[in-house]
């Protein structure tokens, strides 16, 4: 069995990050929830991951734990399930994460604190004060695209080698991607298990440099197995036809509240969700113009995958 084995075998292929349904009043609406869930295991989803996507820097503590609760037995028995821990102070982190763990997760995955900018001497202390909170695998989440400054590679590096595999997974999506993800690679000798966190826009590259898996948003689901199925298969023909128009869509979103925004559209117009509410203030509204132009792609899509 080689290194990069021993990490747990059910965290690899395609974990969506669920989106939050909100009601009316902007309270959680819990059915469409698991009505969500449901669909994305119908649809041939690995498991699901609650995290940036899902809006947790909108929610309170208390609602990140009942949001948590929900995932985590929605998903039992059908999957793995991802809980995104990551807060302003080791003090919550660890919180969250405990409650995570209780509830029956099967990682976590933490981002840095977004507030402040933190060397890597308080960056490393972050996350190992996590690692010895609890016994499951936690998937370091370098949110740099959305969120905060980039991590080096050898501080990456350093928390696998005193951590190991089976407990310190990666995430990440700092520019240049694939390039970088080649670094974490190879100064790891191979052993850092990895997931695509970039909607899937660089999903065929980051296949090739060695990828376990993708965390794309939930919306895409229909294009993102078959196009994870395919790259299995070695069907590149296959591969690079969903892929184009994926890239075409996923280009439009390039903010947390672009994705949020066309990803709540898209679920509505899939019958998932009733509404595309998303908590403000907002720092992106779609409008008409740029809602046809998603649905055009999104057509495309779903015709390159059938």
């Amino acid at each position: 069995m080689t290194a990069a084995t021993t990490a747990s075998p059910a965290l690899a292929g395609v974990l969506p990050v669920f989106q939050t349904p909100y009601r009316a009043d902007e309270s959680i609406d819990f059915e469409v929830l698991a009505r969500e869930i449901d669909w994305l295991f119908d649809k041939g989803s690995d498991g699901i991951v609650m995290a940036m996507v899902s809006e947790v820097l909108r929610l309170s503590s208390d609602e990140r734990d009942h949001l948590a609760k929900q995932a985590c037995h929605l998903a039992a028995g059908r999957g793995t399930c991802v809980i995104s821990v990551g807060a302003e102070s080791s003090h919550v982190a660890e919180r969250h994460a405990r409650h995570a763990e209780a509830c029956g997760a099967t990682a976590l995955m933490a981002i840095p604190p977004v507030s402040i900018g933190v060397d890597e001497t308080e960056l490393g202390q972050y996350y190992r004060r996590l690692l010895e909170t609890v016994s499951i695998p936690i998937v370091v989440q370098d949110a740099s695209g959305y969120v905060g400054r980039p991590m080096s590679i050898a501080f990456q590096a350093r928390l696998l080698d005193e951590f190991g595999p089976d407990r310190v997974l990666f995430k990440p999506e700092a520019s240049p991607i694939g390039p970088r993800l080649s670094a974490l690679r190879d100064a790891t000798g191979g052993r850092a298990r990895i997931f695509e966190g970039t909607g899937g826009i660089a999903l065929i590259d980051s296949y090739q440099r060695g990828v376990v898996g993708t965390m794309p948003g939930a919306d895409l689901i229909a294009a993102l197995v078959p196009l994870w199925q395919a790259l299995q298969a070695g069907d590149l023909a296959r591969a690079a036809r969903i892929h184009e128009p994926l890239s075409v869509l996923i280009s439009m979103q390039n903010s947390l509240d672009g994705f949020l925004a066309v990803e709540k559209h898209l679920l509505v117009r899939q019958g998932i969700f009733r509404n595309e509410i998303v908590r403000g203030p907002r720092g992106f509204v779609l409008d008409e113009e740029t809602r046809r132009e998603v649905d055009r792609v999104f057509d495309r899509l779903m015709d390159a995958c059938a």
